[in-house]
């Protein structure tokens, strides 16, 4: 699987919208039916008839997803997160490599903590958009890790090989892999960086007993447009 452009990278948060548009959409069904009709087509309508307490699932991956994207912005910062171009962490020690938070358990928290929030996000689409965005999203996500893994080789050298050695790169250790850097967490830029996610997680947590989709998904829009524009006052890093 070959890593992703430029272009992929410098407008990944717009690939990830339209992903999770064409989720939502499947326009396909207008083509070849795959979907049955109706207002419960959705995965959250099956849940609705078929297991009223599966949702607490889906609620815990919102939950986990904004909770890990979160702790990784707070030490890697929100800056750099929502940059359009790759960076190393400037408030990192001289190797340049964050090694606190959930960088000690795992390379990409933040990647894994947005696939988190697609497996939630995935039951308000239908079958066949659910199966497309969680597919296209883990592949979209691994391509951009392909691509940053050699940029931060090439500006780290030796002590970025050496934490890849020991740092898983998607599925988290439980137990730390290397000793704590000494970076203080930013709490509130990383929860305004991530507001997105934490509006989607408190939408499930009190409107999802109501398995009402479209509620949900007009929370997922609002929350969208907040996110919108809390990032136009997250200062932007310096080229490096």
């Amino acid at each position: 699987m070959f890593k992703a452009s430029a272009f992929e990278y410098r407008f990944r948060f717009l690939l990830h919208c339209v992903i999770y548009l064409l989720g939502f959409a499947a326009p396909w069904n207008y083509a070849i039916p795959l979907d049955p009709p109706g207002p419960n087509a959705h995965l959250w309508g099956i849940l609705a008839a078929n297991l009223s307490r599966a949702g607490v699932g889906n609620i815990a991956c919102a939950f986990a997803g904004a909770l890990l994207r979160t702790w990784g912005s707070a030490y890697l910062g929100a800056n750099i997160v929502q940059s359009h171009t790759m960076h190393t962490a400037q408030a990192a020690p001289a190797s340049g490599i964050v090694e606190d938070g959930p960088f000690r358990h795992c390379r990409n928290p933040l990647y894994l903590g947005t696939f988190l929030h697609t497996l939630a996000l995935s039951l308000l689409m239908p079958r066949s958009g659910a199966i497309f965005c969680i597919l296209a999203i883990g592949i979209l996500q691994i391509r951009l890790i392909l691509a940053e893994e050699p940029f931060l080789g090439a500006k780290l050298g030796a002590p970025y090989e050496a934490y890849c050695a020991l740092v898983p790169r998607i599925l988290p250790s439980l137990r730390a892999r290397i000793a704590a850097g000494g970076l203080r967490p930013r709490w509130p830029q990383a929860i305004l960086g991530e507001i997105y996610l934490w509006g989607v997680a408190c939408s499930f947590a009190f409107a999802g007993w109501r398995y009402n989709a479209w509620l949900l998904t007009q929370c997922v829009l609002v929350s969208l447009g907040i996110s919108l524009v809390v990032r136009g006052f997250v200062r932007k890093p310096a080229a490096g």
